[in-house]
């Protein structure tokens, strides 16, 4: 089985992740890691370098080549993986594969958000609080198509604890 967890940047994918992957026993891989991996390079030196168009092609390879793969997988997203290419068609299509949308409200993810501006390129640009919280609801508004997609929706805003194990009683 596959367990792919989606959700806007700072929604505790990688964290949800970890914890879910070390109780299962599951192999964990975060997405932007991998792609860091596999290109040697930061995702930030990436979309500086080559662009986010290139960025996304190689975003999407990836994913695909993951979700080929035979191993059980906590799988944990880019922010934007879901609302790229059909990206959303091959996770709900793909098989043995769980996706499940962390869902964080807008002022708690620009809390999260707020002391690491730098280190996203997404948001970098981004000064002050009132800008950002714009930003994310104008940002999540556009992707929540893609990420209610998903086959379970959980409430993000809880401690990561009682998120993983409510991901656990609801798959198993």
């Amino acid at each position: 089985m596959k367990i792919v967890l989606l959700g806007y940047m700072a929604s505790g994918k990688s964290l949800i992740g970890k914890k879910l992957s070390t109780i299962l026993d599951y192999k964990f891989i975060d997405l932007d890691n991998y792609i860091e991996d596999k290109e040697g390079k930061s995702i930030s030196k990436i979309f500086l370098e080559e662009g986010e168009i290139y960025f996304r092609r190689v975003e999407h390879s990836c994913l695909k080549e993951i979700l080929k793969t035979k191993e059980n997988i906590v799988l944990s997203l880019g922010g934007g993986t879901p609302c790229y290419f059909d990206n959303m068609k091959i996770i709900s299509e793909a098989n043995s594969v769980n996706s499940i949308f962390l869902n964080v409200t807008i002022p708690e993810i620009a809390s999260r958000l707020q002391s690491e501006t730098s280190t996203r390129p997404i948001v970098s640009h981004i000064k002050n609080k009132e800008d950002l919280l714009e930003f994310i609801g104008k940002h999540l508004f556009e992707r929540s198509k893609f990420y209610r997609q998903a086959d379970l929706i959980i409430d993000g805003n809880q401690e990561p604890d009682l998120i993983t194990e409510t991901i656990i009683l609801n798959l198993f």
